[in-house]
């Protein structure tokens, strides 16, 4: 599959009920982001001291490994260093967690309903998925912050990937190459604290096929300053104009 440039690991990942131990390199996450994702975000770059491996990378591998269910749910629960070793078990039930090998969880995972392997349907989800992810900032952020009048600190942004989930109405045999749409967008403000969310429609040839939601975690809210927020904004297009490539 197109994901195996962006991992390396112990065993045949073809094979979806083998356990294995699987690392991410920061070069391998951060062209992940940037060709896959279209994600600038310099948290993402690999020389980055604050690097983090995209959370969309890891929904793409659970996917990858043991398919997409008529419902699915992801729960984010730490940010992924370069090279930690993730233990991805062996024909996990409805519920799992992704894990390093001193038990420290990183991604909660919860699923039922139909499945499918079907290598176009998974790649068609994944790549239309995290490309939509990867559109947080500035396109979908900014405009919520700037209608709270508030603002992530420009010196140490900390936005943190909470959750996604996602609902089929249809047999799961009859998708082709769904694809991602944005519906609604929410940003509920609590002191220094934000909640964003951010539904999408998920659509197969031209028809609606189920939904989803992704939520994120804002933190050190402040005032919110047009000057501060054009430079943060002209800093990511800057990093996204000094990185070549962009999404399959």
């Amino acid at each position: 599959m197109f994901l195996q440039p962006f991992y390396n690991i112990d065993q045949n990942v073809e094979q979806p009920t083998a356990a294995s131990s699987l690392t991410i390199s920061a070069e391998q996450g951060s062209r992940f982001a940037k060709t896959i994702s279209n994600d600038f975000n310099p948290i993402h770059d690999a020389d980055s001291k604050r690097f983090c491996v995209p959370g969309d990378l890891l929904f793409a591998l659970v996917l990858q490994r043991y398919g997409l269910s008529q419902n699915m749910s992801f729960q984010f629960s730490g940010m992924v260093s370069a090279e930690t070793a993730l233990e991805f078990p062996e024909s996990p039930g409805e519920q799992f967690t992704i894990a390093d090998g001193r038990e420290k969880p990183y991604l909660h995972v919860s699923r039922s309903g139909d499945r499918s392997t079907d290598p176009r349907v998974l790649a068609s989800v994944i790549k239309n998925y995290v490309f939509f992810s990867g559109q947080n900032f500035p396109h979908i952020l900014v405009p919520l912050m700037a209608d709270k009048n508030v603002m992530i600190n420009p010196q140490r942004p900390l936005v943190i990937y909470e959750s996604m989930s996602l609902q089929l109405n249809v047999p799961l045999e009859t998708l082709r190459e769904p694809l991602v749409e944005l519906a609604e967008t929410n940003l509920e403000v609590d002191g220094k604290r934000g909640n964003a969310t951010f539904h999408f429609n998920l659509v197969d040839a031209g028809q609606p096929i189920g939904k989803g939601l992704k939520t994120l975690i804002l933190s050190g809210l402040r005032e919110y300053q047009q000057e501060a927020i054009d430079q943060m904004v002209a800093d990511y297009l800057d990093n996204q104009a000094r990185h070549s490539g962009g999404p399959d």
